[in-house]
């Protein structure tokens, strides 16, 4: 039997603008182009799995797989609203994380073989990036109630994953922590969010 955290999978790519999706987070999006939603029709008939990737060019509406980053993450789709203007609105829960091994597929819609990702163990770095997450937090109680609400894992790398979706940091930067494995995700947030802090208070 295949190793399930190195096992290749075909899922629909669910191209993602200005934004991440990150393991066990989740992220609400409305979808409106016509490849994203044939991606969700896709997923409906195969699981509700998506790899979510973003797009180097959040101005692009019609990506092509050179105008979206390899690394992304298996998401489920956890709700599917149709709306009455013909977009939906989408509730992904992030999975694991993947790299798209090749993109096939062509004109509005790419599937992706997907080789899924190991976390690392992050025991000894996510302390220091929970704690430097709560001082951030204490400055900023409507992101600290925003994340609570949007918090659906107990595992403390949670907090921090939530935290590189939401924090006021640019969309390069974000998908750099994406790429980073847990252990060095937690170094690279708890870094980052004393930087930011000291930065937004003129210190």
């Amino acid at each position: 039997m295949a190793n399930p955290s190195t096992a290749h999978r075909l899922l629909p790519i669910l191209p993602l603008r200005d934004v991440c999706l990150f393991p066990e987070a989740s992220l609400s999006i409305v979808v409106a182009r016509t490849g994203a939603l044939k991606a969700l029709e896709v997923a409906a008939r195969t699981g509700q799995q998506v790899l979510a990737l973003a797009q180097s060019d959040a101005s692009n509406t019609a990506p092509l797989p050179k105008d979206l980053h390899r690394l992304g993450t298996v998401a489920t789709i956890r709700e599917d609203m149709a709306l009455p203007d013909g977009t939906h609105r989408v509730e992904l829960d992030g999975l694991q994380r993947a790299t798209a091994v090749d993109l096939v597929g062509g004109g509005e819609l790419l599937i992706a073989e997907a080789e899924l990702l190991t976390e690392g163990n992050s025991d000894d770095e996510w302390g220091g990036a929970v704690e430097a997450l709560a001082r951030y937090l204490h400055a900023h109680a409507d992101l600290r109630s925003f994340l609570e609400e949007q918090r659906r894992s107990r595992e403390p790398i949670s907090w921090v994953n939530l935290a590189c979706q939401h924090l006021p940091i640019t969309s390069t930067a974000r998908q750099k922590l994406l790429e980073s494995d847990a252990p060095a995700r937690c170094m690279r947030i708890s870094r980052g969010l004393d930087a930011l802090l000291r930065k937004e208070q003129g210190s």
